[in-house]
C-alpha cells in the first residue's frame, strides 16, 4: 500500500548521485569539521554566526564569532579570497548558517555550512568553549599571516 514514502519514486540512481555529490561541495558535518579542527591548519576558518551572547554561551572551539549580519567585505578584508569558510549557527531549526554562507559567497569566498550546526555539535558529544562575550574582529588565527588561515604558508 503506497504511503508518503513511496508515493514518490526515488530518482535514479545516476541523478541521485549528482544530487548527494553536489550536496557535499555546499555542507561539512560536525564530525568532519571536528576532525579537521585537531589540525593546526585545517584548511578553513570557522565562524559562528549567532549572535555574540550565544556564542558567549558555548562555542566550537576555534570559531570566531561573527553573526551573519556583520559579513561584510571590509571586516573579511583580512581573509584572501581563496580562504574557506565553514559557517554554523543553532542547529537545524535556523537558517543563520545559510545566511553567513551566501554573504560569503556574494562576497567572493569558497563557503561551507557545517550541517547540524551547534546541535549537531552536541549531539556527536563534542565540547564547547564557553566566553569570549564580545564579537572578535576577524583575523587569520593565532596571529598568523592571512594565507595561513587557508592552511597555506
Amino acid at each position: 500500500m503506497p504511503n508518503a514514502v513511496t508515493l514518490v519514486p526515488a530518482a535514479p540512481s545516476e541523478a541521485a548521485v549528482q544530487h548527494f555529490e553536489s550536496q557535499l561541495t555546499f555542507e561539512t558535518d560536525c564530525w568532519d569539521t571536528h576532525e579537521a579542527l585537531r589540525n593546526p591548519t585545517p584548511g578553513f576558518v570557522l565562524l559562528d554566526v549567532r549572535s555574540p551572547a550565544c556564542f558567549e554561551k558555548g562555542h566550537v572551539p576555534g570559531a570566531i564569532s561573527l553573526p551573519h549580519g556583520k559579513i561584510i567585505a571590509s571586516r573579511m578584508s583580512a581573509y584572501p579570497r581563496e580562504t574557506l569558510f565553514v559557517t554554523y549557527c543553532g542547529g537545524p531549526h535556523c537558517n543563520g548558517a545559510v545566511r553567513g554562507a551566501a554573504r560569503l559567497a556574494r562576497l567572493g569566498f569558497a563557503v561551507k555550512m557545517m550541517a547540524g550546526g551547534i546541535t549537531g555539535w552536541m549531539d556527536e558529544g563534542f565540547e564547547l568553549e564557553r566566553g569570549a562575550s564580545s564579537v572578535r574582529d576577524v583575523q587569520p588565527p593565532l596571529g598568523l599571516p592571512a594565507a595561513a588561515a587557508n592552511g597555506g604558508p
